[in-house]
């Protein structure tokens, strides 16, 4: 597989991966009262932060399996990737959800490549492996590079939070679009951010403590569309 086409699959939101049964936080962002015409300005400040941790993971988590043709898989570098990026993690229904996507990224990766020794390793980890670190393995596995990776790691958060909102807002679906190509320059600077990112302890770690406070109140509410 090419590393264009597998990076176009890994940004496609057909991808059978359980991506429409998450907001990145925008349900409970307008649920606690942020107007919707700041939700351009919510999926940039989730770019500069969520985004960046998560962008830099699936970086180092690449090249822990040897992604751009480097080394050899190594298990517990990726092992500490994922441990580092779940002590940035502090809420619970953020780390479940990412759990859950992951779920779906290694069992695309189980079915495009099962004897692949990084598929292996990323199996190792456990039953839940968070989302991003799942995305850099699947992406070195099928071929794309590291800041198409981190690309399609930023890009994926922020046509999440599009997608959401026309579901969740009086939204032009042609608005939605624009908010996602106005955030290219932010992205582009995210991205060598994360590929900066040399190992594990140097994980970026902005934090966003509304969208964790909102995700534990979403957490009780009986009425609403998305997990999170």
């Amino acid at each position: 597989m090419t590393s264009g086409l597998g990076s176009l699959l890994l940004a496609d939101a057909r991808l059978p991966v359980g991506g429409h049964t998450y907001s990145a936080g925008l349900e409970p962002a307008l649920i606690a009262g942020m107007p919707a015409e700041l939700i351009p300005a919510y999926m940039t400040a989730r770019l500069r932060t969520v985004g960046l941790v998560e962008a830099a993971a699936s970086v180092l988590a690449h090249r822990a399996v040897g992604g751009d043709g480097g080394a050899p898989v190594d298990p517990r570098a990726l092992e500490a990737v994922h441990e580092e990026l779940l002590a940035r993690s502090p809420s619970d229904p953020l780390r479940e959800v990412s759990g859950m996507l992951g779920r779906g990224l290694v069992r695309l990766a189980a079915r495009l490549r099962p004897d692949h020794p990084a598929v292996a390793a990323l199996r190792a980890l456990g039953r839940a492996p968070q989302r991003p670190v799942a995305l850099g393995v699947v992406a070195a596995v099928i071929g794309a590079g590291e800041a198409e990776t981190a690309r399609v790691s930023l890009y994926d958060d922020a046509q999440t939070v599009a997608s959401a909102a026309l579901k969740l807002a009086p939204v032009d679906p042609v608005d939605a679009a624009g908010w996602v190509l106005s955030t290219g320059d932010v992205m582009t600077s995210v991205v060598a951010e994360a590929l900066a990112v040399r190992d594990a302890a140097d994980l970026p770690a902005p934090t966003a403590p509304q969208i964790e406070g909102w995700s534990l109140e979403h957490r009780n509410k009986t009425r609403r569309i998305f997990i999170a």
